[in-house]
């Protein structure tokens, strides 16, 4: 999560940032051009004010009377993003759920360059996954000496997790996308965790049919 203190901008309006990079992306590749925050509200569920109240936290990218030129609006949100960077990202754990990640997800399209995948099984030492062999762990430190990546992907149990995130920190991990279902708090400045648990989504949607009213 980049640091809303330091930004003076609210978590809310950044988390909403991505949201706006993927509706604007999918209206482009239909082929349309400009857009009003009004239309914009409507197909996002949102209100033309809190659109432009967002957007203006980072100057505003429209013009009275003609609305949003998409094409701009989607390469400044991705430059904002940093989706053009393309972060050296590392992921570690190569079971079901690693190797979907590394498979399924196109990192490169959100800023990210998947360029290492480990696993502490010595039996999957060598196995491609993404076009990439599967490392043991003892070669971590050789790995980022040399590639020095930014982001780590952990899908790994949940036991492990904050003794891999400190060694890995040592080594110049800036931020972690964590998988381990442990609440990852890394005791060191200005770095980045965003913990994600799967089951806390599906378990919305139960609370969601328990106190709903479908009659």
């Amino acid at each position: 999560m980049p640091n809303a203190k330091k930004t003076g901008i609210s978590n809310s309006v950044i988390r909403r940032l991505p949201r706006y990079y993927r509706f604007v992306g999918e209206l482009v590749k239909k082929g349309t051009i400009r857009i009003s925050s009004g239309e914009l509200a409507d197909k996002m569920s949102l209100t033309a004010s809190q659109i432009r109240q967002d957007l203006n936290c980072f100057g505003g990218f429209g013009q009275q009377g003609y609305g949003y030129n998409l094409i701009e609006l989607q390469s400044e949100i991705g430059k904002i993003l940093g989706i053009e960077n393309r972060h050296k990202t590392v992921l570690f754990g190569a079971g079901n759920l690693g190797k979907a990640i590394a498979t399924h997800m196109n990192f490169k399209e959100y800023g990210c360059c998947l360029t290492g995948i480990f696993d502490a099984d010595e039996n999957k030492t060598g196995e491609r996954v993404a076009g990439l062999k599967i490392m043991g762990n003892e070669r971590i430190e050789a790995f980022f000496e040399k590639e020095k990546p930014l982001i780590a992907v952990l899908c790994i149990p949940k036991t492990a997790a904050q003794e891999l995130a400190d060694r890995l920190v040592s080594l110049g991990i800036k931020a972690f996308w964590n998988f381990s279902h442990y609440d990852l708090t890394v005791s060191h400045k200005n770095i980045i965790v965003e913990n994600v648990h799967l089951g806390d989504s599906i378990m919305m949607l139960s609370y969601g049919i328990v106190h709903s009213d479908f009659n």
